[in-house]
């Protein structure tokens, strides 16, 4: 075996084959296989013509493949129509790549811990590259950057906001920072992600700023807009989305009122204030919860109070086609992205940068718009959202009227 051994590498030498021999090797045979592969999906070899031809090449795109020998440039065939991705490379998601950049880049600044080192064990890494990571992250940041900053097209009546909060280190301390995230439903009845921004807090300074980058991205025909009682934000709804109005969370009103009431009483109370929200109209409602706040005054002022304080701001979704209700009194429609940023952030812990919030947190909200929102589902029907624009259309379909069952 030692003798064939030196057999092979004497016959090598003659031929000058130098260390590279294996690199360049494998870079030949990938480019054998994918020009195999494209000529199969193009129905034709290249420069040949052919009535079973489907599309045409139309460059490469470079890719870098890390094998056993080195790490190589992968140049794959692109197509006019369709598209062709070989098998041998791993086609991650982004927001995987920007899970790996975010650990990567924790080891880097050295705030790695026995958590992160677990987890680095079991993706497989053995390796922490600097230049590796800074193109990871570079080409993250620049997809990111696109989705932020595109202009937003069409009309949007109806939008959520949210806010989140995520462990940060800033300057050798951890601190807690807002991530705040907008959808909306545009007039043809479809979600989106309009934006996000991260934070030092919710003054109405940073919401103010926000907004007013939605709309210089093209927001516009804004209804209601649906959040939770964030401080700064009422007034800041009013100044930058003038014609709008705000409903506050029906789900985290509840919340607060509830917090004020014995464990014992708080489904009656739930009861009692389920029933403003049956009415048919905003009036009815109005006349309802007033009925509700002299109920709960005499036993549980504080949580009277809430209720009193909120006032018509719970019942703002009543101005609008009764099928949209469910979906409007709350934001709710956020929570599916807002669980897949806790379950990404979760397992970071403790981001080491602003930017590698923003990396991952958008490419997470990438691939939701991208693969969930885009696929021809519609949140609305095209039939209610017509209601928007034409105030004298009957508003059918209201729920019966309940009263209320005094309280003892």
């Amino acid at each position: 075996m030692a003798e064939s051994t030196m057999a092979l590498h004497a016959y090598l030498s003659k031929l000058g084959i130098d260390e590279d021999f294996l690199r360049q090797g494998v870079e030949l045979l990938t480019r054998l296989v994918m020009e195999i592969e494209t000529e199969a999906v193009v129905g034709a070899g290249r420069h040949e013509r052919s009535a079973d031809r489907q599309t045409q090449r139309n460059g490469y795109q470079h890719r870098r493949w890390e094998t056993r020998v080195d790490e190589i440039d992968v140049a794959v065939p692109k197509l006019r129509q369709g598209s062709y991705f070989p098998g041998f490379l791993e086609a991650r998601r982004p927001s995987v790549k920007a899970l790996l950049a975010v650990v990567q880049s924790a080891y880097i600044q050295g705030v790695s811990t026995r958590r992160v080192d677990e987890l680095v064990q079991a993706l497989g890494l053995t390796g922490m590259d600097k230049s590796k990571v800074s193109r990871i992250c570079q080409e993250l940041d620049a997809q990111v950057a696109a989705f932020r900053d595109r202009p937003l097209d069409g009309l949007h009546p109806y939008v959520w906001l949210d806010a989140v909060y995520l462990k940060v280190r800033q300057r050798g301390r951890i601190v807690n920072k807002a991530l705040v995230i907008a959808i909306g439903a545009r007039d043809s009845s479809e979600r989106e992600v309009l934006g996000f921004a991260l934070g030092g807090s919710e003054e109405k300074a940073f919401w103010i700023s926000f907004l007013r980058s939605l709309k210089s991205r093209g927001l516009e025909g804004v209804k209601l807009v649906i959040s939770d009682a964030h401080e700064g934000l009422v007034g800041t709804i009013e100044e930058v989305l003038t014609g709008s109005s705000w409903q506050r969370c029906r789900v985290h009103f509840m919340r607060n009122v509830l917090a004020h009431i014995p464990k014992g009483d708080k489904s009656l109370v739930a009861a009692a204030l389920r029933t403003v929200f049956a009415q048919s109209s905003r009036t009815a409602a109005l006349g309802q919860q007033a009925e509700v706040i002299q109920a709960l005054q005499s036993r549980w002022p504080k949580a009277a109070d809430v209720v009193e304080a909120a006032g018509e701001s719970v019942l703002s979704y009543m101005d609008f086609p009764p099928s949209h209700w469910s979906r409007i009194y709350s934001t709710n429609p956020l929570e599916r992205l807002n669980k897949e940023v806790r379950r990404r952030s979760n397992v970071i812990g403790i981001f080491p940068d602003d930017a590698s919030v923003e990396r991952l947190i958008g490419n997470v909200l990438l691939e939701i718009d991208d693969d969930d929102w885009h696929d021809g589902r519609r949140y609305f029907s095209r039939e209610s959202m017509a209601m928007l624009s034409d105030p004298e259309l009957q508003l059918v379909g209201v729920p019966a009227h309940f009263t209320l069952t005094p309280i003892k």
